[in-house]
């Protein structure tokens, strides 16, 4: 990545607030959040159960609409793209790692991995070589045609992780990517995810619980009761 290109914005929140209506009670899960993620940064969104951690990655991720507010991407802004266009957006643009792997079980790690691609169009060698290099960059080049029953935790995980790869997306969105593994499990992905970072330049956002996860991230960014508590590194 050039210098002039690891100081832009890639992405820019903008006063941004989500409130959801439960029965008489409005719930506001984001409160007037303004902050940027810099092209090439690994930032880790952290806070108490409940300060809108997941809420903030959701609407950043347009996989929630804000209730107020903007989120301008690249220089865009995206808040109010149709849900066709927000389909088509997130397979070109983003990546996304849950807690939950979401792999279908009764395809291979491989298979599993080139959905997005083939959700674009792109030709079956296209898709086919892409997914088996995705899937050598995580260290599963010898796993390529095992299924999720026959994989531990972590290296469901690492398919999950190629899977958002695949398409290239500008930006990779990880939510509490490490819950569900065990402490070996969890550091491996850590370090891939930091690995990605400083060897391709991706842009990683991060959820996470685990003050541990602090030094392996450029930047933190701070939530307390759905408002920006602070943004350091």
């Amino acid at each position: 990545m050039t210098p002039d290109k690891a100081n832009e914005s890639l992405i820019e929140i903008r006063s941004l607030s989500r409130i959801y209506t439960m029965g008489e009670v409005n719930v506001r899960a984001l409160n007037n959040v303004t902050f940027d993620i810099k092209r090439g940064e690994f930032a880790a969104i952290m806070g108490k159960s409940g300060s809108g951690k997941s809420t903030l990655l959701h609407q950043l991720g347009l996989l929630d609409m804000p209730t107020s507010g903007e989120i301008i991407f690249n220089g865009n802004n995206i808040s109010g793209l149709s849900e066709s266009g927000k389909a088509r957006f997130r397979l070109l643009k983003f990546g996304y790692v849950f807690q939950e792997y979401a792999l279908l079980p009764e395809l291979t790690a491989l298979e599993n991995v080139y959905l997005p691609a083939m959700a674009l169009g792109r030709r079956k060698e296209e898709y086919m070589k892409a997914g088996t290099e995705v899937l050598k960059q995580v260290g599963l080049g010898t796993r390529l045609h095992h299924r999720p029953r026959e994989m531990s935790g972590g290296e469901q995980q690492r398919v999950a992780i190629a899977r958002a790869l695949i398409n290239k997306p500008d930006i990779l969105f990880a939510d509490e990517p490490t819950a569900n593994l065990d402490s070996i499990s969890s550091k491996q992905i850590i370090e891939l995810f930091q690995k990605l970072n400083k060897e391709t330049g991706l842009t990683i956002l991060m959820v996470t619980h685990e003050p541990d996860d602090m030094k392996y991230v450029s930047t933190v960014v701070w939530l307390r009761d759905g408002e920006l508590a602070e943004r350091g590194t």
